[in-house]
């Protein structure tokens, strides 16, 4: 069974690497320059990770037609997904810990290549705003836990009671089922919001922000907060944002990868399947692994991909806003 998969994995990866996948009709190598449009073309884009993306879209792209600019566009955003309590993965109503506690990561970054991240955080509504005042208020990147709290409160933010009746009945009921710590992330259970944005000025700022893995162990963090893993913005190049099981995607700083592979010629799209098929060549790929990747380079071309089915992303161009199915890599 092991020489089986590797042979399935090798093929699969060689496929994608001399442009001969049948699934994808590539006509290319997935390695030559991407076509870019002319720089001088400025073209406002926001393109954000599942169904939810799409209301949060509309918040971001509000603030850029009325002049605003990328970095405050994907802060208020993804606020609503935080503030949404039919969304059972980011801030208020996310599904909480082991332990029963809500627990929110998120981060920012902006066209200065500064960035803000906070960790760990409890009874914050809008982590990704702290994580903004981390970024414009101090010398560090990152402030997690009980620090983040207190900065949060020292800073004017309230206490908020983030978990739901509803919430709190899927918890009550994983914890009868006797299931272990940190059940296996998949979309199903964990569905990050992370938004990118090209504003007039043709700037672009990326935001990631949830509540993590489902029931997962006290004290774990995932992707989201880690600048180059769950979100990197280089404002020369493009940016990219990632959801799914978040230690696969630190495992390959993933959303790094995603902008390397476009600085070096590749288009978003097949930027996000080249970080995907990387996922193949260095960690286990176990049965619920889901990981998915959104980008988006200077001259607005974007893209999506995902290890398996299953990948929505919301994504407003041209005055249209638009909920679309990711191609994956295997079923």
């Amino acid at each position: 069974m092991g020489s089986r998969r590797s042979f399935i994995r090798k093929s699969l990866l060689g496929a994608i690497a001399a442009g001969i996948g049948s699934r994808f009709g590539y006509a290319e190598s997935i390695f030559e320059n991407s076509l870019m449009t002319d720089p001088d073309v400025i073209r406002p884009t926001v393109i954000s990770t599942w169904f939810h993306g799409l209301e949060a879209n509309e918040a971001a792209w509000k603030i850029m037609q009325n002049g605003g600019a990328a970095l405050d566009a994907v802060e208020k955003g993804v606020n609503v997904s935080e503030a949404d309590p039919t969304v059972n993965s980011v801030g208020y109503g996310g599904l909480p810990d082991a332990s029963g506690h809500v627990t929110l990561d998120a981060c920012i970054m902006g066209p200065d290549g500064n960035a803000g991240s906070v960790a760990y955080l409890q009874h914050i509504l809008h982590p990704v705003s702290v994580a903004r005042l981390v970024m414009d208020k101090t010398p560090h990147v990152m402030i997690s836990g009980d620090g983040a709290l207190k900065f949060a409160l020292d800073n004017g933010f309230k206490k908020t009671n983030l978990l739901t009746p509803e919430a709190r009945k899927a918890w009550k009921n994983w914890k009868k089922s006797g299931s272990p710590y940190a059940p296996g992330a998949n979309w199903e259970n964990h569905d990050t919001i992370g938004l990118l944005a090209i504003d007039h000025k043709g700037n672009l700022a990326g935001a990631c922000t949830t509540s993590g893995m489902a029931f997962k162990h006290p004290g774990r963090i995932g992707d989201s907060p880690i600048i180059g893993a769950g979100l990197f913005v280089d404002n020369k190049v493009g940016a990219a944002t990632a959801t799914g099981e978040g230690e696969a995607v630190m495992k390959t700083l993933g959303c790094f990868l995603v902008v390397e592979f476009m600085r070096n010629g590749m288009s978003p799209q097949k930027a996000c399947e080249a970080a995907v098929a990387r996922l193949l060549e260095t960690i286990h790929i176990h049965e619920n692994l889901q990981v998915g990747y959104v980008a988006v380079n200077k001259a607005g071309e974007t893209g999506a991909f995902s290890l398996k089915p299953g990948f929505q992303y919301a994504l407003f161009q041209d005055n249209e806003n638009k909920l679309l199915d990711a191609p994956y890599l295997m079923e």
